[in-house]
């Protein structure tokens, strides 16, 4: 069973400051590593820190793996860049590959959830050989859709839909700062018409405590919500940016992770995956887990990751 990991367990972590590209991440960086074992690089999502992968951290580095884990572009201690513009997905694999720069290492095995699921795909792409292997949890690889993707998700999911709702600027941060602990633990999907419900019932997730919640209500209260929309509000432009990847494929070993109860698999189905990977070692489904799966489920995450981390090598 995975251990509780308490605030000051967490905050004992080294961290390095990493420049690169004119923005400046916190990561975390625990664990020696083996040598001629790449590091493990993971990348949190919406909204999220690098101590949503808290459990993964020392589980990881106790199995004999370096563990490296930024605060994304736009989150935490890391750089907040004030233009949307400098959200881009191309930007961020750059990040990724800054921080391997500043630690010296010529590849990693990238592990991403969410949003960071979204970039490590591309890393791969963009960067493969700096990828030694791949894994995306709650965000499957999806082939690139014919036309920008935003007028699709409108048309098809509506005005309401929470990625179409975050676009216009300063909109949906206005809201989600309203009450950041709201935020943070509703049960429901961010959308228009959320700010206005007076009826919602919020109680603490099982995977959750108190203390683990005011950690990130007092992060986001600082740094507000806005560099984390900005990731949404460069998908048409990052349709644009990867145009040349068109049609890769990722070869390198990959995973996918997700849970059954995912929200984000009745619009974005993992079907077809290895058509896209190669050299899929795993499709795992934790049955009755939701979106915030590593968090929910940390022992059964561990234990797949640590599994297809010895696959690789």
């Amino acid at each position: 069973m995975a251990q509780h990991i308490r605030i000051a367990d967490w905050e004992r972590v080294a961290t390095r400051e990493v420049t690169t590209d004119g923005v400046t991440l916190r990561v975390f960086d625990h664990g020696e590593g083996r040598p001629g074992r790449p590091p493990v690089v993971l990348c949190h999502g919406f909204p999220e820190l690098a101590f949503s992968w808290r459990h993964q951290l020392f589980a990881l580095a106790e199995a004999g793996h370096r563990v490296l884990v930024p605060d994304m572009r736009g989150y935490g201690g890391s750089s907040r860049p004030a233009d949307a513009d400098a959200y881009d997905v191309l930007s961020l694999c750059g990040d990724l590959a800054g921080v391997l720069d500043a630690v010296g290492a010529d590849d990693a095995v990238f592990v991403g959830h969410d949003w960071g699921s979204a970039v490590v795909w591309q890393m791969a792409l963009a960067h493969p050989e700096r990828v030694r292997a791949v894994a995306g949890m709650s965000v499957p690889v999806t082939p690139r859709a014919p036309a920008p993707p935003l007028p699709i998700l409108r048309k098809r999911l509506g005005d309401d839909f929470y990625i179409v709702w975050f676009q216009e600027p300063g909109v949906a941060e206005a809201a989600l700062s309203r009450d950041v602990r709201r935020t943070l633990i509703t049960r429901e999907m961010y959308c228009a018409s959320w700010p206005e419900r007076a009826d919602e019932q919020l109680t603490l997730p099982p995977w959750l405590d108190d203390e683990e919640l005011a950690y990130y209500v007092d992060t986001f209260e600082r740094t507000g919500f806005t560099g984390g929309l900005n990731y949404y509000r460069n998908m048409d432009r990052n349709w644009t940016l990867t145009e040349h990847l068109a049609g890769r494929p990722v070869t390198q070993p990959s995973l996918y992770l997700t849970g059954s109860k995912d929200p984000v698999g009745q619009f974005m189905p993992a079907k077809d995956l290895d058509r896209t990977l190669t050299d899929l070692r795993g499709h795992v489904v934790l049955d009755g887990a939701g979106h915030w799966v590593q968090q929910q489920r940390p022992d059964e995450v561990n234990a797949v990751l640590l599994d297809f981390l010895s696959s690789v090598g």
